[in-house]
């Protein structure tokens, strides 16, 4: 019987794995860990929930229906995919050949090493404007990185934090305000972070402390591209390359959430997982 296995098990996995389960498919889902939900103190976005639910409690309320369904999860660390008969995912443990296989690991932000940094995740540093600009409002908010991406989150949060400041840790900045913006750009390095129950201050290289309520960590995205990769599938830098049915330029090979680019949400990983799955039911019925 033909089957198909999904690298990650956050919304975009989940939702995928529910559906081809559901068609009769025989599907596995493999995942390291939570991913970007396991970071994620508070959701007050996603439909259906009148009251704030937490990251890592909505990733085991997904894990739990999909299992329900007959979906087998197993955690485990991808490794890599090779061609054999079919395609196959390689654990550090495993094989696990696949008639279609669905990335969606996510993105991974990459994170400097910054004392106090990891510790205050959720609790004052976030790796999504978007997501948390909300519990921000008119507080003072600051973003690392030097590129793009570090100003796109900084615009964001410009909507509705009383300040924003970009530091780039050093190196010069490789983008332009746009006129008339109010973000400030510091170059110093960021060295520690300071706060008990959440962030309170940053301490700079030359020994100046700034007080601080959120921290924003926009130095990079990173995801299934290297994987992609290895199999042929084209890439745009760290995101792989899709049509509108989340297929990528090899046939049986899918990405779904953020690992694809695009809106980095809850709501959006949904959809790619529902959309990418029935196309590959329809797939798997065909061939």
């Amino acid at each position: 019987m033909k089957n198909a296995v999904i690298i990650g098990a956050g919304p975009a996995g989940i939702t995928a794995a529910i559906y081809l389960i559901r068609a009769g498919i025989p599907t596995t889902v493999i995942y390291k860990d939570m991913g970007a939900l396991g970071k994620t103190q508070a959701i007050d976005n996603y439909y259906g929930f009148p009251e704030t639910i937490s990251g890592p409690e909505l990733f085991e309320r997904g894990l739990a229906q999909a299992r329900r369904l007959g979906v087998e999860i197993i955690q485990d660390e991808v490794v890599g995919i090779s061609w054999e008969d079919k395609m196959t995912v390689l654990t550090k443990t495993a094989r696990y050949p696949g008639d279609v296989i669905l990335f969606a690991t996510g993105a991974a932000r990459i994170a400097p090493k910054i004392e106090g940094l990891k510790t205050l995740e959720g609790r004052g540093v976030s790796y999504c404007a978007v997501c948390d600009a909300f519990f921000y409002k008119n507080r003072d908010v600051a973003v690392i990185g030097n590129g793009e991406y570090a100003l796109h989150e900084a615009e964001v949060l410009s909507n509705t934090s009383k300040t924003v400041t970009i530091y780039t840790l050093g190196k010069a900045p490789a983008f332009e305000l746009p006129p008339r913006s109010e973000i400030v750009i510091d170059t110093r390095k960021i060295i520690r972070l300071h706060g008990e129950e959440a962030l309170e201050s940053l301490e700079l290289d030359d020994g100046t402390i700034v007080p601080m309520d959120g921290l924003f960590v926009a130095v990079g995205v990173a995801g299934s591209a290297d994987f992609a990769k290895k199999v042929g599938a084209e890439v745009d830098g760290a995101r792989i390359q899709i049509d509108e049915n989340c297929r990528t330029t090899l046939d049986g090979l899918y990405a779904i959430g953020d690992c694809s680019g695009g809106l980095l949400q809850i709501a959006k990983a949904v959809h790619d997982g529902a959309k990418a799955a029935v196309h590959a039911i329809k797939y798997l019925q065909n061939t």
